[in-house]
């Protein structure tokens, strides 16, 4: 396991200037992104959006959160295909409140940069990032696949997401809004003839996240864990920043451990860490490290 540290003290302005330096130089550009990127553009699971859109079941189960609801036995299909088709729509299919995901991609657009995310929720595709610079390495919000499953391949969902959310009573307004009714009467329960079942086998979909070892690794999947490899192979000898953005410790293999050793081992990188509370490097590769603590979305917006 890595030796994490704080990097050498350094005030906010110089590490922004330091970053846009960095930025400006690079040959190439790997952005590492976590959950914290879509909270500081307004994805937020709890509080008052959360209120919003699942107060009856708020009400019902006392759930804190939209996370905890997405583990919760439901006891029928009817409601645990309410409880998530509202739940895909909201953080998959409606724009982000803040504009942070746009701000990142003015940043390198102009640049050779690559997307390597553990987020499910579209939204570089949604910003107009290049899809065939993304690899989303957790899935998609917006794939089902079977629940056996018995072959490997997803199917888009949003089609049968609207259908099930209007179906409780909500309006979808401009931008994909989900629209609650003002006398905020709203069914909890979702019709059989709307449940997804694999077209193959006959079995109950799911949700194409990753959560155990029956995760769809589609072909989709896997041209963009190619691409990925094959931007890594092309751009080690060259000056390469590692930018990871708000990355936390649940699955640090993924991304903040191998940008770390490939700061290490490739001499002409930078590795940078933007992190709200947990801005880390090693001791190894401190001289070449860019920590900075704080919102993703003020740090962008110094950046500019």
């Amino acid at each position: 396991m890595l030796n994490l540290i704080k990097a050498e003290k350094r005030d906010l302005k110089e590490n922004i200037l330091r970053l846009r330096n960095a930025i400006n130089e690079a040959d190439a550009i790997v952005i590492g992104a976590g959950a914290g990127l879509s909270t500081s553009a307004g994805y937020i699971y709890t509080g008052e959006r959360f209120e919003k859109y699942f107060s009856d079941f708020i009400k019902n189960y006392g759930f804190e959160d939209m996370y905890s609801g997405g583990f919760y036995p439901y006891p029928s299909k009817g409601e645990f295909w309410a409880f998530w088709s509202r739940y895909i729509w909201i953080n998959r299919y409606t724009k982000t409140p803040k504009p942070v995901y746009e701000e990142l991609l003015d940043l390198v657009k102009d640049k050779d940069y690559f997307v390597i995310t553990t987020n499910v929720d579209h939204c570089f595709q949604k910003a107009g990032f290049d899809k065939k610079r993304l690899f989303y390495t957790q899935g998609d919000y917006g794939l089902f696949q079977c629940s056996k499953p018995c072959h490997q391949k997803t199917y888009d969902n949003e089609e049968i997401i609207r259908k099930m959310v209007l179906s409780q009573g909500f309006s979808i307004g401009e931008e994909n809004e989900l629209i609650v009714p003002e006398n905020r009467e709203l069914k909890m329960s979702v019709p059989e003839e709307l449940f997804p079942v694999c077209p193959v086998c006959g079995e109950p979909m799911t949700m194409n996240l990753r959560s155990d070892d029956l995760f769809v690794q589609d072909e989709g999947w896997d041209e963009a864990a190619q691409r990925y490899s094959d931007f890594l192979r092309r751009h080690q000898d060259m000056k390469i920043l590692f930018l990871e953005l708000a990355v936390g410790f649940n699955t640090p293999v993924i991304i903040k451990v191998p940008f770390i050793q490939m700061t290490e081992r490739w001499k002409n990188a930078t590795y940078a860490c933007l992190n709200y509370g947990e801005a880390y490097t090693t001791q190894e590769i401190e001289e070449r490290s860019i920590c900075i603590d704080g919102d993703i979305g003020t740090i962008l917006e110094k950046l500019k």
